[in-house]
């Protein structure tokens, strides 16, 4: 297997895995300090944000590549 394939797919799987684990970091949060519904909401919109951002940032390199 080539090593950029290899790469590409440890990077989407290992980033996958790591935003699971901060979604349980930040429920565990929200439940700890009695967050409520708004909170908890609010926590995992800026968690969503990140990941949003993440997303947008791979199809944003891979248009300009494709060019």
């Amino acid at each position: 297997m080539d090593p950029a394939v290899f790469e590409e797919w440890m990077m989407t799987i290992l980033v996958t895995v790591l935003v699971g684990f901060m979604g349980f970091i930040v429920w565990d949060l929200a439940k700890k300090s009695r967050a409520g519904r708004f909170g908890t909401l609010i926590l995992f919109a800026v968690l969503g944000l990140g990941v949003l951002a993440f997303i947008i940032k791979t199809v944003v390199i891979a248009v300009i590549e494709s060019r």
